[in-house]
């Protein structure tokens, strides 16, 4: 009675016309789903729905306008901002600004809300108008109060006074994020052109939250478009060299083509966006079609070299392939799947993508791809004696040297597995752009020169409608406002008790004695009356205390911060509020924002990775185990297929020393790739232990001589296909790719190196 393996490979021979069809019909229905699929340009992506951080900076929002920004900072190159033509252009600008899609507030030095006592009254108005026709002396006095407005300095103008900064709060409908955020960035990008070509002196940054969500979208359209044709030739042309045929390198790139289709319309058809995580499915799927088709045509191959009829050759590849290869892609896939305990979505995304596209690979390199080889042309030759050789004398050199090997090796996972907690848990958000991207290189020139992009944001509750006006309540902000202030990092803390000081000041005759808080709850509710109401439309309060005055919003800016330093002051910040306040009520931590979101997201997809990893690894245990017939070689496989990640990580620790949001995925991503090689060996050595009688030396020379080839060829084109992704400008991917290509490495070495005398050690001569 035939097997499986038999039995599939002469249905797919006799019947290969209907197969091709039936291939292509159900790739054209897989790949339909595609006109779905749509670029998301929403930071909130990297957020699941129950994301605690997400869902406290959900809940600031409603009670505060929410403060999605452009910020535009202009550069005057005589380092000189109070000048007319710098003044008239921050005017100008500001006046623009307005008329921006979906623009709700503008911030800046000449719109700033300037209070002034004349006799009993309290004047409101912008800083400056006009500022064609200003005098020497009007900007003279429009520097000394921008200068020395906390409101202002290290907010909206450097304390040198050589940038300013021209902020936009945007408002975005949320009706269609593909639209709306590019239609902002393409009317600010104009604006910021037509300000450096009416004003040659000047030259303008843009970042902001806006450019932020902008910089991913054009991250993933800009992986998807280079990165994705760059891997695919790099491919064709490493398999043309590598099999040395025409026909397997045609045909196996029809096969990636499909499984890419397949899995990016199935997902598209499921509702999962581009996000610049996901982007880089379609290079990954494409590593991983080609290890599948690269099994089955250097097996066909080798047979025919053998000397056997094509057919009889294609039968035969099909039948000692189906196996392993279905081992590997079922391991592979539980691996990507894995990635759905990550606490980022589109992580969950990516590795969905990735395991739908492995299935269809595996699909069509065992049924499309050898149907068609029987139907092209194949031209080869007759093995010479010399083929494979090199394979063969690494076989004998790792039986002759099993002892040593095993200790070398031995020591040298040891070593670089205690560097593993050498690596520091981290992530900057900012960072995971290149700086060859114009949205960090802005972002970089801000912070250095003007304010910071990380900032936590406070909703300081008084318990009580109205109790924004409690004297004590205001002490007990005030005190923490300049505790913040006082800490290492911190550039700026934007607070509402900065106003009411300026308006007890403004109230009693512009006195400098009393810029500080009012001491009566009746003072302080008259002054915020008065000036809300002399604020003009647009500028209200509501980005800094909420509609029933109940509380305020506390901002600090900080220089550029590791994850581990925002979490660090967070806490301490948190035990002072514990520790110094009564008024105050802490119901909980207040603290939220991008920030905060953004520094426990790594740590958060690190625990939450570790339980998809642990079952990941559990259930490829137990398919080993069962598909091998071992439970001792299902354990001896554990070993070459764990070391690898652990190697990675401890030769990370040494070059970077870094792991943050992507890396945090890297393990479980891999766990499946690596077992590829161990399948693919183990099932050649167990088929030479059990078909052909050897022992157990013998039938590590058999596997190396059968199969190392065809490992070293899909290890290979699996490295190259994530060195490419390593050269994506979005950080995420490129550390990702980097250490998987590292990863895969030392899998071939562990699978060429370990596992043999892994073998030896435990079998000698014992029947398997």
């Amino acid at each position: 009675m035939k097997r499986l393996e038999d039995k599939l490979g002469d249905f797919v021979i006799r019947y290969r016309w209907f197969v091709v069809v039936l291939s292509l019909v159900l790739v054209g229905l897989a790949a339909s789903g595609g006109k779905f699929l749509k670029f998301t340009n929403d930071y909130r992506v990297f957020f699941s729905a129950d994301n605690p951080e997400l869902l406290a900076f959900e809940e600031l929002e409603k009670k505060y306008s929410k403060i999605d920004n452009v910020m535009f900072i202009l550069e005057p190159d005589n380092g000189d901002v109070f000048s007319q033509d710098v003044l008239a252009a921050v005017e100008e600008l500001t006046e623009e600004s307005w008329q921006i899609p979906y623009s709700s507030r503008v911030d800046s030095i000449s719109n700033y809300q300037h209070t002034e006592a004349e006799e009993d009254d309290l004047i409101v108005r912008d800083l400056y108008e006009d500022a064609n026709n200003l005098s020497a002396e009007d900007v003279n006095k429009i520097k000394d109060v921008a200068l020395n407005e906390p409101l202002l300095v290290k907010r909206l103008v450097s304390e040198k006074g050589h940038v300013t900064g021209v902020n936009v709060t945007i408002l975005l409908p949320g009706l269609d994020e593909n639209t709306e955020t590019p239609e902002v960035v393409k009317i600010v990008r104009a604006m910021a052109e037509k300000v450096e070509s009416e004003h040659s002196n000047i030259k303008v940054h843009l970042t902001g939250m806006v450019m932020m969500n902008n910089a991913f979208g054009e991250a993933s359209r800009n992986d998807f478009s280079t990165l994705v044709p760059l891997s695919f030739g790099l491919m064709i042309i490493m398999l043309l060299l590598l099999t040395r045929s025409f026909s397997g390198t045609f045909l196996t790139v029809f096969v990636i083509l499909f499984s890419i289709l397949a899995a990016m319309g199935l997902g598209g058809r499921i509702g999962f966006p581009i996000t610049p995580p996901s982007a880089s499915a379609p290079t990954m799927i494409l590593t991983m079609a080609i290890a599948n088709s690269v099994h089955v045509i250097v097996s066909f191959l080798h047979f025919m070299h053998q000397g056997k009829e094509k057919i009889e050759a294609l039968k035969e590849s099909v039948r000692v392939n189906l196996q392993p290869v279905f081992l590997a892609s079922i391991t592979t896939c539980i691996g990507f799947l894995s990635m759905n305990f990550s606490d980022a979505p589109p992580f969950r995304h990516l590795g969905n993508f990735v395991a739908m596209g492995v299935a269809a690979a595996f699909i069509l390199s065992m049924t499309f791809l050898p149907a068609m080889l029987s139907i092209m042309p194949v031209r080869t030759r007759k093995m010479a004696e010399n083929d494979d050789a090199i394979m063969t004398r690494l076989g004998q050199f790792v039986v002759r040297k099993r002892s040593p090997l095993l200790w070398i090796m031995s020591a040298i996972v040891i070593t670089l597995s205690v560097m593993i907690p050498k690596n520091e848990l981290n992530d900057i958000f900012v960072q995971y752009f290149d700086e060859s991207i114009t949205f960090r290189a802005d972002s970089d020139f801000m912070v250095d020169n003007m304010t910071g992009l990380d900032s936590i944001e406070y909703s300081l509750e008084s318990g009580e409608e109205f109790g924004i006006n409690n004297p004590e309540y205001l002490k007990e902000v005030e005190a923490f406002v300049e505790w913040y202030r006082a800490q290492p990092k911190v550039i700026h803390v934007t607070t509402f008790t900065d106003i009411m000081s300026r308006l007890n000041k403004n109230m009693h005759g512009d006195n400098p004695e009393f810029y500080k808080l009012p001491e009566q709850r009746d003072l302080a509710a008259q002054y915020l009356l008065l000036y809300e109401m002399s604020l003009p439309y647009g500028l209200d309060l509501n980005n800094q205390i909420d509609v029933p005055k109940s509380s305020i919003r506390i901002i600090p800016n900080f220089d550029t911060m590791s994850s581990n330093d925002i979490i660090e002051i967070d806490e301490r910040a948190y035990q002072w509020l514990q520790d110094n306040t009564s008024h105050i009520e802490l119901k909980r931590n207040p603290a939220s924002g991008t920030s905060k979101m953004f520094a426990n997201i790594g740590k958060r997809n690190i625990q939450s990775m570790l339980v998809g990893t642990t079952l990941a690894l559990i259930l490829i245990s137990l398919i080993l185990v069962v598909a091998f017939r071992s439970v001792k070689i299902g354990l001896i496989s554990l070993i070459p297929n764990l070391v690898p990640a652990a190697m990675g990580f401890g030769l990370w620790a040494l070059l970077v020393g870094q792991v943050g949001l992507a890396l945090s995925v890297v393990t479980g991503m891999t766990l499946g790739i690596v077992v590829d090689d161990t399948v693919h060996f183990l099932s050649k050595y167990l088929r030479a232990r059990r078909e052909k009688g050897l022992n157990s030396a013998d039938a590590v020379v058999y596997a190396f001589s059968t199969v190392g080839r065809a490992l070293v060829v899909t290890s290979v084109v699996l490295i190259a296909g994530f060195l490419v992704l390593s050269q994506s400008t979005f950080e995420l991917n490129s550390g990702m790719g980097l250490l998987t290509a590292m990863v895969i490495a030392l899998a071939l070495i562990a699978d060429f190196l370990l596992l043999p005398p892994l073998l030896m050690k435990f079998e000698g001569k014992k029947d398997v």
